[in-house]
């Protein structure tokens, strides 16, 4: 079957790649942040292949599928957040030349804001590892060879194993080469689907009216785009995987550089994937939204173009999964266990945080095999982490000026972060206790915790600078 061989082919080269990888990663500055001399091509490809990841891909593709057009805000909300971090803060955040985001934290606030966003991040990405198996496991069930479950666990043994190995050095040059697979699979896709419904006017003709109107449509309107904005929008500007990239750039203007051209790129590859989606609600109007992507990769294309789209998306959510896996078990090396067994970075973080990624990596599979939606696991995890730690950070940067305290920000923190993990729970309450639909009424229960986030990080700030001038 050559969409197996392909595969196989891929998994054998970027295996290949982190066992070379290996050789030059033995400081602790490549292994975390490669050295810090990744040009402007290495930290935009990684930026890429890392928000392309096969759960936002599989994500805009039913996005598409049910919404039309608008269906692309999942990801464009992404390059509007990477225009406003290279406009205000990458270059900031490149001059500290950290290892993590709450590294960062700590200089802003003190070690007990940096602890707790560490417990917020960690959390939250594990959810956004298994987002990315599941999406593997869906993409690869379309080869009708082994159940969802089987290629959850090989993938994950992949990814985990090549992330083992290299750490940061093998991702970015993994994620580069990824970014292009991941490019020209997708287009092709387009492409050829188009021809199968008759070119772009047969396509156009095939759909209702509405679902190519944008920025809005009736299924998709103002609200939905403030939500996405905020709650997606806002991990672009503050998140520990964009952040973690910027730190791995040779200097400032290379780490603006990226972002914008990363911002730039991202709308013709959201605008293309929403387009597949739409193309999958003509020819499949029966199916589940998540699955128009692989279907249409199933039934249209050829055996070997289908072969290398799965090749392109599996590139998309290896980059996701390596990307959040390394900073994950990095922050609970350095910030979180770091603090109560500090070791040297040569002889002990670098040893400990291999364990560490071979435990989350497990970790996060398991929650995988437990969890049933893509979209539904990168919204609680996205939710948790927005409402947290974004706001914080973003106004820690200006703390002098707007008198923010770590008190401040350590209720933000809870507040917003609980609030938001409390707003995801209440579906579940709603069930549990017999509520008949009152939690659930409340919409947009996460844009309040954001408010919370906002009035907790000043009103605390102020009374904490009150007892202390009267102190």
């Amino acid at each position: 079957m050559p969409e197996l061989v392909i595969i196989i082919v891929y998994f054998l080269i970027i295996i290949g790649i982190g066992i070379i990888s290996r050789k030059k990663a033995r400081r602790a500055d490549d292994f975390f942040v490669a050295g810090r001399k990744s040009s402007v091509w290495f930290v935009t490809g990684s930026l890429l292949a890392t928000i392309i990841g096969g759960s936002a891909t599989l994500a805009m593709a039913g996005f598409g599928y049910t919404r039309g057009l608008p269906g692309a805000w999942w990801i464009l909300v992404g390059s509007i957040g990477l225009i406003v971090l290279g406009l205000f803060f990458a270059g900031k955040v490149r001059k500290f030349a950290l290892y993590t985001l709450p590294e960062l934290i700590e200089k802003q606030y003190d070690r007990r804001v940096a602890f707790v966003s560490s417990i917020l991040i960690v959390i939250a990405w594990i959810g956004v590892i298994a987002a990315q198996i599941i999406a593997a496991g869906t993409i690869m069930s379309v080869l009708d060879m082994g159940s969802r479950e089987l290629w959850m666990i090989i993938f994950s043994a992949v990814f985990i194993l090549y992330t083992l190995l290299g750490g940061q050095y093998s991702v970015l040059r993994t994620d580069l080469f990824q970014t292009i697979i991941i490019f020209g699979g997708i287009f092709a896709g387009v492409g050829v689907l188009l021809s199968k419904l008759g070119g772009w006017e047969g396509f156009y003709a095939s759909l209702p009216q509405d679902m190519f109107a944008f920025p809005l449509n009736s299924k998709f309107d103002g609200m939905n785009l403030l939500y996405y904005l905020l709650i997606v929008g806002l991990t672009y500007v503050v998140g520990p995987d964009m952040y973690s990239r910027i730190f791995c750039a040779r200097d400032d203007k290379t780490a603006r550089i990226s972002t914008f051209n990363t911002a730039a790129l991202l709308i013709p590859i959201a605008l293309a994937i929403t387009v597949i989606g739409m193309g999958a609600a003509v020819l499949f109007p029966q199916i589940a939204a998540e699955q128009a992507l692989p279907m249409v990769i199933k039934e249209i294309f050829s055996p070997l173009l289908g072969g290398l789209v799965m090749a392109a998306l599996l590139c998309a959510v290896m980059s996701s999964a390596d990307t959040t896996l390394l900073s994950a078990s990095t922050i609970l090396s350095v910030d979180i266990i770091g603090k109560f067994h500090p070791a040297s970075p040569e002889t002990g973080i670098l040893p400990r945080s291999r364990w560490i990624i071979l435990i989350l990596g497990i970790c996060s599979l398991v929650v995988a095999l437990l969890l049933k939606g893509i979209i539904s696991s990168l919204l609680f995890a996205y939710t948790v982490y927005t409402c947290g730690v974004t706001l914080p950070v973003i106004f820690g940067f200006f703390r002098d000026r707007l008198k923010i305290t770590g008190n401040g920000a350590l209720a933000a923190l809870i507040g917003g972060g609980g609030l938001g993990l409390f707003s995801k729970l209440v579906p579940y309450l709603d069930d549990w206790f017999n509520l008949e639909g009152a939690l659930v009424s409340v919409k947009y229960l996460e844009l309040w915790a954001l408010l919370a986030s906002v009035v907790l990080l000043f009103l605390v700030s102020y009374i904490d600078r009150r007892v202390r001038d009267l102190g």
